[in-house]
């Protein structure tokens, strides 16, 4: 009777990871199928990995992973630095504005995409802002933001206050402190917003849909275009290689953070 009560956890888990990974897993067989838009398996073939870079059916999937990973990036640096300047505010406030300002934080994290994305989209009109690529970048440094805020201000919360009023009783400056002693005490939560921000701002749909014009495409609005015809091979194929290379990211992160731990 232990043996099976102690089965059943591991058997759950199992079936859990089986359902969340075997999509990923067709995805990444598909990749290679030789017959495109179809669920047969035709043979093994590498021609969508190679038609991929070279753009040669005019499906434009690399120009929109380029504009893309263009403005993950853009909203990714920008938002993390905003973060860091935010939670820098917060920690000198009192308890009750603090508290205050974390639920202000809390709301944008918990509303629907589509609420935020016509929000944003009433407001550019309201402004006379046409749609373009500073739309986009702007709404998605506002999705962002508050995502940053909450990954890096337990950091902050954790930093040892003794550690500032030594630098500056040492004579360091004010941008000294922040520069020397703040900022590498809080890079992992500034990783982690950096890291967490990039992917909500490549992922993202909803937002990019109602705020950018006809004349660019990010990928999640691409993919969702194909899929009314049926998924370009392609796609399969570059998706792969973002799986790819986000798995090989964890790994060294990991590998990273081991050796830390046996360092100490």
């Amino acid at each position: 009777m232990r043996f099976i009560k102690k089965l059943v956890p591991d058997i759950y888990l199992g079936l859990l990871l089986i359902f969340i990974y075997l999509p990923i897993v067709i995805l990444i067989v598909y990749s290679f199928n030789s017959l495109p838009k179809s669920f047969i398996w035709g043979g093994f073939t590498l021609d969508n990995y190679k038609s991929l870079f070279k753009g040669s059916d005019g499906s434009g999937i690399l120009e929109s992973l380029i504009e893309t990973l263009k403005v993950a990036a853009i909203a990714s640096v920008a938002s993390t630095a905003f973060g860091v300047v935010s939670s820098l505010g917060l920690a000198y406030l009192n308890k009750k504005l603090q508290n205050l300002a974390m639920t202000m934080t809390y709301v944008p994290n918990v509303m629907p995409d589509l609420v935020t994305g016509i929000s944003f989209m009433l407001l550019f009109s309201f402004l006379g802002v046409q749609k373009s690529e500073f739309t986009l970048i702007m709404s998605h440094i506002a999705l962002c933001v508050p995502f940053a805020i909450l990954s890096i201000s337990p950091k902050i919360k954790q930093l040892d206050k003794s550690l500032t009023e030594a630098a500056m009783d040492l004579g360091a400056t004010r941008f000294q402190t922040l520069r020397l002693v703040i900022i590498p005490e809080i890079m992992p939560g500034i990783l982690s917003s950096a890291l967490l921000t990039f992917t909500l701002s490549i992922d993202d749909y909803l937002i990019s849909n109602f705020n950018v014009d006809s004349s660019i495409q990010t990928l999640p609005m691409m993919i969702y275009s194909m899929a009314k015809l049926g998924v370009n091979p392609k796609m399969n194929a570059l998706t792969t290689l973002m799986f790819g290379a986000v798995l090989i990211l964890m790994v060294l992160s990991n590998l990273s953070s081991f050796k830390k731990a046996k360092n100490k």
